[in-house]
């Protein structure tokens, strides 16, 4: 029942939120929000647990789909579209929403009633048994995330579930689940706040724990960032830079001839060598640029 959830529970300290000066509430509001790191860093070994579970699956030629409803659903979107500018993902980070695309923009509040829509979205997606099925729901019992998870086993795939109650519904369908519980939000109920945030921060950590453990890092440095603007360019050069200790000169005339691929400038440049040889270096070293140096 939703009055058993930590997510619905009134806030005590905002039960006169209506009689506070706004001062007060922001005040409240951020001490509230200043919970969500250190209610997350109880879930770090099933974070990990689930990043493993992710990083074998993509080196596989495997996918993170994550799927969600409302708040859940849009901030899983998010992510897989930011995976690909950032990390050179074209497919391998996907996000699915309850109601379609048109739900990132506008509420379809009713789509996450249902279990089968889930299992259509994700047989259109043919996921198998090297895709991992990310599901997110606040509640932990969102309908829609609980029939992709069921589908996502039956179909062979590994599941992760991130919701923000303890002992929630979603996790009894993952292989990881995360359950990180934040406290009652000062709007009651209101989950795009606290919740909204502790998931956004599990979801950065998952994409990014996971390109680092299939090389798409190197140091902290995101070199395999696409070039796909003005300041993406201007990044992939500062980057090119300060991998090798390239002046500005060379880092833009080796981008050049490595075809704004940011880890093949790299190689060319500490390896002393051409483009083809690089590309060479970076398939048998499965794209790790430590290991195509050397």
């Amino acid at each position: 029942m939703l009055e058993n959830l930590m997510t619905e529970k009134r806030n005590p300290k905002t039960q006169n939120l209506d009689q506070m000066s706004t001062g007060e509430f922001l005040t409240i509001m951020n001490e509230e929000d200043g919970k969500v790191a250190a209610a997350i860093k109880e879930t770090l070994p099933d974070v990990e647990k689930a990043v493993k579970i992710i990083i074998k699956n993509l080196k596989n030629g495997g996918r993170i789909i994550y799927m969600g409803a409302g708040t859940s659903g849009r901030l899983g979107v998010l992510d897989a579209v930011e995976c690909s500018p950032t990390f050179g993902t074209i497919d391998e980070v996907q996000g699915i929403i309850a109601g379609g695309e048109g739900a990132f923009v506008k509420a379809v509040e009713g789509a996450e009633d249902s279990k089968e829509l889930a299992e259509k979205e994700l047989k259109k997606l043919n996921i198998g048994k090297n895709d991992t099925i990310v599901g997110i729901a606040a509640s932990g019992r969102t309908p829609y995330v609980i029939g992709g998870l069921e589908y996502a086993r039956r179909a062979g795939a590994d599941t992760v579930s991130i919701s923000c109650n303890k002992n929630a519904e979603i996790s009894k369908y993952a292989d990881a689940a995360i359950e990180v519980d934040c406290g009652p939000e000062v709007l009651t109920g209101s989950t795009r706040l606290k919740a909204g945030s502790a998931q956004k921060m599990i979801l950065n950590m998952i994409s990014t724990a996971s390109m680092v453990g299939v090389g798409k890092v190197y140091g902290n440095l995101m070199v395999d960032v696409r070039a796909t603007n003005e300041k993406l360019v201007e990044r992939a050069k500062r980057i090119v830079m300060e991998a090798t200790g390239a002046s500005y000169e060379e880092a833009e005339r080796t981008l050049v001839s490595a075809e704004w691929h940011v880890k093949t400038a790299i190689v060319m440049i500490l390896a002393g060598c051409e483009y083809e040889e690089a590309v060479h270096r970076l398939e048998k070293a499965d794209g790790f640029v430590r290991e195509a140096i050397k």
